[in-house]
């Protein structure tokens, strides 16, 4: 019994799939421990914000926020509030604090489309700066979320679906075919079919977060080519990197896109908020390129889409490009017929 059960064990577990149950495994820990990291403890870091008020007090104003303990604010001196407006609405700041030169009480300009966390963390840092010096603010929401988007993160949820997408049915072609496309041809038509697929994914998506809950109403036509460029350029990654690891590339895949990729997007923490390396990898990966750009889209005029839209066109065509290169240098295996085998049948 004992021999059998040791026979059996060692026959459904093979090597390669207890080496497989690793690497998930692996993956899985590295998954949970990077939104631990990433979310457990978030702390404003230079904020980008700026600041105006009456001259003789501005300079020392803006060095006082930057000399904060922890460094929460990169405070910027301008010189009027529409100055500070501009800023916003090209996305070079997240607020803009307007001293008032006529009664005690100032205002505090967030952008909730932002990030609603970005205008909560200022309101924050500001409130006990102004009851030192026993004045007082007001707080305007100069972008505020839609009436659907919850605390501006449906940007990152459509964001997210799309890059889930985008790699989900490459590792379906994978699964079916065989991760190498055999020959370039075969690499075409994947990549032809990834594209098909990609449109209408775009579609659907600026679809259903906006005509069917409203979360994100209006700008159908650019939200359809940017979703349809973030999940090309997820599947064409994904495709490359398994047309030249295999499985391992599936979960490089997974590591980039899940791993890394969504705890550092930005999406119920922005950048400011987020640990030095999360804060350094989202702007690179498609979930905070993409979160980065549908805020851009809604809120603030399509400002900031152009640069996410050429990084993604740039994982795009390495992806395809890399897919095609594999296929034409990987050779099908040849079929090994042992020795008096017949590949005809022989009738009985």
């Amino acid at each position: 019994m004992k021999a059998g059960f040791l026979h059996e064990l060692r026959d459904g577990v093979t090597p390669r799939a207890g080496a497989l149950l690793l690497a998930v495994l692996a993956l899985q820990l590295g998954f949970i421990a990077s939104y631990f990291g990433a979310f457990h403890e978030p702390t404003p870091h230079r904020i980008p914000v700026a600041v105006t008020a009456p001259a003789p007090a501005l300079t020392e104003l803006v060095d006082r926020l930057n000399s904060l303990p922890g460094a929460p604010l990169d405070a910027r001196a301008v010189p009027s509030e529409e100055s500070a407006r501009r800023m916003i609405d090209r996305r070079e700041v997240y607020g803009a604090f307007v001293v008032s030169a006529q009664d005690a009480t100032d205002r505090l300009i967030i952008a909730s489309g932002a990030g609603a966390s970005v205008g909560q963390a200022l309101v924050q840092i500001f409130t006990p700066l102004e009851d030192q010096q026993e004045r007082a603010f007001t707080t305007e929401d100069a972008k505020p979320a839609q009436l659907g988007d919850a605390r501006g993160l449906s940007g990152f949820h459509l964001a997210l679906g799309w890059v889930v997408g985008g790699y989900l049915v490459a590792i379906a072609v994978s699964a079916s075919k065989g991760s190498r496309p055999a020959n370039p041809r075969r690499a075409l038509v994947r990549l032809g079919s990834l594209l098909a697929y990609a449109l209408l994914a775009g579609i659907g998506g600026a679809l259903v977060s906006g005509a069917a809950f409203g979360a994100i109403d209006g700008h159908l036509g650019r939200l359809w080519w940017f979703g349809a460029l973030l999940v090309f350029a997820s599947g064409c990654c994904t495709m490359a990197l398994q047309a030249a690891f295999g499985y391992v590339g599936t979960g490089l895949a997974v590591l980039l896109f899940v791993v890394l990729g969504c705890p550092s997007a930005g999406g119920a923490y922005p950048a400011p908020l987020l640990p030095p390396f999360w804060r350094a990898v989202g702007p690179w990966l498609p979930p905070g390129l993409g979160t980065e750009a549908i805020r851009g889209i809604v809120y603030f005029d399509s400002v900031g889409v152009g640069r996410s839209a050429l990084i993604l066109a740039g994982y795009a065509l390495t992806g395809a490009v890399g897919t095609l290169v594999v296929a034409r240098i990987t050779r099908p295996r040849p079929v090994v017929i042992p020795p008096n085998r017949s590949l005809v049948p022989v009738s009985r």
